[in-house]
């Protein structure tokens, strides 16, 4: 794959990943992103149910990093809702599903790992991740999850488009 410039990111071919998305944030330096994991209830999905948009959103980011969607799967739906999405599901079981998560994204190496999430059991991967951002969406969104993020938007549109129009995530974090 030949390298491709644009102004707001670089796009390179790497020997984990397909490609990775370089930026330049405020506060937190060069960040090298390889990884995107999400919760999938109340963060991609409301009631179980793919939200409108975000299965487009994905496939472009598809294209940026590898998607992992890391999920208790409350409704049983995700792997269906997600067919269409190029990204890995993982279902969890067993207990201390916040753990799990934690070191879902420690074992990825959280030094390239973006983060979306909205529950308290999101909370430690969004701790952990270089980038993490929390969702408000019809679920809510609980206070340690606000806590441990860099950024919070209304919903996951608004948080994958994030990643897609990275000068917004330079807008938010910026101090000067």
């Amino acid at each position: 794959m030949k390298a491709v410039w644009d102004r707001r990111l670089f796009i390179r071919p790497t020997g984990f990943c397909n490609v990775m998305l370089e930026l330049s944030l405020p506060g937190l330096g060069t960040v090298s992103l390889r990884h995107l994991v999400c919760d999938f209830n109340g963060t991609l999905a409301s009631d179980g149910k793919l939200i409108d948009g975000t299965a487009e959103r994905l496939n472009r980011i598809s294209s940026l990093l590898d998607i992992h969607v890391v999920t208790s799967d409350t409704y049983g739906s995700a792997v269906d809702e997600l067919a269409a999405v190029e990204c890995k599901v993982v279902r969890l079981t067993g207990k201390r599903h916040d753990r799990q998560k934690m070191e879902y994204v420690r074992r990825l190496g959280p030094e390239s790992t973006v983060s979306i999430g909205n529950g308290s059991n999101d909370q430690g991967m969004l701790e952990v991740s270089k980038l993490s951002i929390a969702v408000m969406g019809r679920e809510g969104t609980s206070i340690s999850a606000l806590h441990s993020s860099d950024m919070v938007v209304r919903d996951i549109l608004d948080a994958l488009d994030l990643l897609l129009l990275p000068d917004r995530i330079r807008a938010t974090l910026r101090t000067d």
